[in-house]
């Protein structure tokens, strides 16, 4: 297999998407998808773009592009955007671009509180003509109605393992990727950390039920872990049934204790 040329902005993917982005006049797009299968990194590019033109150069950094993610300790201790994250984007946007468009990249924009998503609704209402705003988020659903319906919405999805075999041939690695190249080369770049969480992972499918448990708690304080207990269950969709729901059910924030136990009783055997 003939080796895919190496993307500037280190993007995997994604042809079609890059080819429509310069294409599109919406003032506020929504990329939604998988996390780790590249809308960040295609967001930066498409902000170099409009201000360099397509294809853009690789750039570390663009004095009109601005990124706000979500900061951690909100409720139960999950992450959020909050009011005093998204308050820097209507002074930014009041100046005027350094070049030729300013384009801010909400990240997370699922975790926007309350407050924060009805201050960021004034601005979707009444953008200034040189302001693009990129919303990341996991699907429209996710959003406020009212912030989605005024996005134009972007979707990604998985990227084709033989484009993540120019990375590695590793089965397990490409398994646990699952079409994200963003959690493939998280994992490339510590082996060791990876095959320590496989390990476990593995051991969870082998213990005594009580011991299962404990591994489950460990494993799935992580998202990691949660893909690669998906990855070891490909081949029993009872089993993988079972810990996408528990999964869903711990984002909820349904008792741990409880989700998990069932988790432990519906993999055994």
């Amino acid at each position: 297999m003939a080796p895919y040329p190496a993307h500037p902005g280190g993007i995997i993917g994604h042809e079609a998407i890059l080819e429509l982005l310069p294409k599109l006049q919406a003032a506020t797009l929504l990329f939604s998808g998988p996390e780790g299968v590249g809308r960040r990194p295609v967001a930066r590019w498409y902000a170099v773009g409009l201000n360099r033109g397509f294809p853009p150069p690789p750039l570390e950094a663009h004095p009109d592009l601005l990124e706000i993610g979500p900061r951690e300790g909100g409720l139960r201790g999950e992450a959020e955007v909050r009011l005093e994250e998204v308050e820097p984007l209507f002074a930014w946007f009041q100046s005027y671009p350094r070049e030729r468009v300013k384009v801010a990249i909400l990240d997370a924009a699922h975790l926007l509180t309350e407050a924060a998503a009805n201050a960021l609704l004034k601005l979707l209402e009444e953008p200034p003509s040189y302001g693009r705003l990129i919303l990341i988020a996991p699907g429209r659903e996710t959003l406020l109605p009212t912030l989605a319906s005024r996005a134009l919405e972007v979707a990604f999805g998985p990227v084709p393992e033989e484009r993540l075999r120019t990375l590695t041939q590793d089965p397990d690695l490409l398994a646990y990727a699952a079409g994200a190249p963003g959690r493939l080369l998280r994992a490339l770049s510590d082996p060791l950390a990876f095959q320590g969480r496989l390990e476990v992972a593995r051991r969870v499918l082998e213990s005594p039920l009580l011991e299962r448990l404990g591994l489950l708690q460990e494993l799935l304080a992580e998202e990691e872990g949660f893909f690669l207990l998906h990855a070891l269950l490909r081949g029993r969709p009872r089993a993988l049934l079972a810990l996408e729901e528990a999964w869903e059910a711990l984002k909820a924030y349904v008792s741990p204790d409880l989700v998990l136990a069932r988790l432990a009783l519906d993999l055994e055997g």
